[in-house]
């Protein structure tokens, strides 16, 4: 799977140390030339991406890393942060939790990264903070639950206050949505979003009829899908992830739900409605800080070179992926206001900031991103946006 990815910044062969822990080159913590150790180049900005190629996220993999690689050539021709060459690694995040945090706390211990970059699930977030123990800075890109105070920890994607709240209020009063049934992958996301979801469900003057956390992983629908059907709502708030939201959503429509009830995605984007299919996207909505489609001057650059840079063929970045993207953008931004790469200066710059990337402007305010939200309708393989928070 990685052969198709391992690129350099110019185009040339991946250096070894490019992928690690999913068959991409040695896995261990230094380079060896002869049998010793060589250690890395401490001139350059080493920024380590726990990235899921594997697993339910590992559909956003491939474009994740294009990404993350697209911001790091574009930096790098303008000098580096704060004068140094970024350096990315990615490591693999799909895989188990307990192994990811065991390779993380041996990255810092050895000092092999500068930054910890993180694109996947917030279970692996929570053991990756740990892990870290706020030693060197911790950006988490894509979107999650919300809340993250975590010394060290800088998070700049979609929270359910801002993507979910404006959402349901739309769906009540535009749709007449009264009737609300939560399922979700059963891990920490979703369980913090649903929590989230059930109050503005109430607040928008709604009820929910179900709620149901999936294991990871699971293919077979049909129990849940029966237990949907029975309670009859009029929106179903999808939280799965990756692959596991395809299958669902090809179930659902399968069963002949699709025609009566809506259904709301919250980590859903291209790739997914991509394999999920024209025949079963009929009234799926989706809230977002970022489409695809979405006109303006920041998208159609970053379209633009990263179609450059990878080719016509090459995987689309979604939401999820693109966020690798700002992720280094906004490190380049935080980096250059604080002077610094250090943790108290890092993170006390992120507090009131601003930066720019595909999305457009992203204001830091108290740790927390905040960005124009886009409500779209599925139509076809796209996304149609049809309203502006």
């Amino acid at each position: 799977m990685l052969s198709s990815v391992q690129t350099g910044l110019t185009g040339a062969p991946s250096p070894a140390w490019l992928f690690r822990g999913a068959g991409g080159g040695d896995d261990g913590l230094h380079d060896r030339v002869d049998g010793f150790l060589r250690r890395r180049d401490a001139s350059k900005l080493r920024v380590v991406n726990f990235i899921g190629l594997t697993g339910p996220a590992g559909i956003w993999g491939l474009a994740g890393t294009n990404s993350m690689l697209l911001a790091a050539s574009e930096i790098n021709r303008r000098g580096g942060i704060l004068g140094r060459e970024i350096e990315p690694v990615f490591y693999d995040a799909g895989g188990d939790i307990d192994a990811i945090a065991g390779t993380a706390r041996e990255i810092v211990a050895c000092s092999e990264a500068d930054i910890i970059m993180g694109s996947h699930i917030s279970a692996v977030r929570i053991a990756l903070r740990k892990a870290i123990g706020s030693r060197i800075p911790y950006i988490y890109t894509p979107v999650y639950e919300g809340g993250e105070r975590t010394p060290g920890v800088m998070a700049i994607g979609e929270t359910p206050r801002d993507q979910s709240k404006p959402a349901i209020q739309w769906l009540a009063e535009r749709k007449k949505a009264q009737r609300w049934y939560l399922i979700g992958s059963d891990y920490v996301w979703p369980w913090l979003a649903h929590k989230a979801t059930k109050k503005y469900i109430a607040e928008a003057g709604g009820q929910v009829v179900g709620e149901e956390f999936v294991a990871m992983g699971e293919h077979d629908h049909s129990a849940a899908i029966d237990r949907i059907r029975a309670a009859r709502p009029d929106v179903v708030v999808i939280s799965l992830i990756g692959t596991d939201s395809i299958v669902f959503n090809r179930a659902f429509a399968e069963h002949g739900l699709m025609s009566k009830m809506l259904r709301l995605a919250g980590a859903m984007d291209e790739t997914l409605l991509l394999g999920i299919g024209a025949n079963n996207s009929e009234n799926l909505y989706c809230s977002s800080g970022y489409f695809i489609e979405r006109g303006s001057a920041a998208n159609d650059a970053f379209r633009a070179q990263y179609e450059a840079m990878f080719g016509r063929c090459s995987p689309s970045p979604g939401s999820v992926a693109q966020s690798n993207y700002e992720g280094l953008r906004f490190l380049e931004a935080v980096a250059a206001k604080a002077g610094s790469i250090g943790v108290r200066p890092l993170l006390q710059a992120a507090s009131c900031s601003s930066y720019r990337g595909a999305r457009g402007e992203v204001v830091m305010t108290a740790g927390r991103a905040k960005m124009p939200i886009y409500l779209a309708e599925a139509d076809g393989l796209d996304f149609r946006l049809i309203e502006t928070f």
